[in-house]
C-alpha cells in the first residue's frame, strides 16, 4: 500500500478518508441504479417468478456494475497518460521559454556593454 505523509497508510489523511467516502458513496448509487434499471425491466416482464426476477436483477446488476468498473478505469488510464503528456509538454515549453530568457539576457548584457564600451571611448 502506498505511503501517505508522516508513514500513515494512503487513505489514512482526512482527504484519503474523504475519496474514499466518495468512491464507496459514487459505487453505491451506481448500484442503485442498476438495480432500479433491473427492477423496472423485471416489472415489465411479470412472466418471471420472484427467483427468476431475483436471478435476472442479480445478474443485471452485477453486468452493469462490471461496465462501470471498465469505464472507470479507462477513463482513469487516459486521465493518467493525458496527464503524462501535459507534464512533457509543459516541461518543453519551460524548457523553450527560458532559452529564450536567457538569451535576452545575453542580449541585453551584450548591448549593455557595447554602450558602455562606445560612452568610455567618447569620454576618454
Amino acid at each position: 500500500m502506498r505511503r501517505a505523509g508522516h508513514g500513515a497508510p494512503a487513505g489514512a489523511t482526512g482527504s484519503g478518508l474523504a475519496e474514499e467516502a466518495e468512491g464507496y458513496l459514487l459505487a453505491q448509487s451506481h448500484r442503485d441504479q442498476a438495480r432500479r434499471e433491473a427492477d423496472e425491466l423485471c416489472a415489465q416482464l411479470p412472466w418471471l417468478t420472484t427467483a427468476e426476477a431475483e436471478e435476472l436483477t442479480d445478474h443485471f446488476v452485477r453486468q452493469r456494475l462490471d461496465v462501470s468498473r471498465r469505464l472507470l478505469r479507462g477513463t482513469v488510464q487516459r486521465a493518467a497518460e493525458l496527464r503524462e503528456e501535459y507534464e512533457a509538454r509543459y516541461a518543453e515549453l519551460r524548457r523553450a521559454l527560458l532559452r529564450r530568457h536567457a538569451a535576452g539576457a545575453c542580449a541585453v548584457l551584450a548591448c549593455a556593454a557595447s554602450v558602455s564600451a562606445v560612452v568610455c571611448d567618447l569620454t576618454g
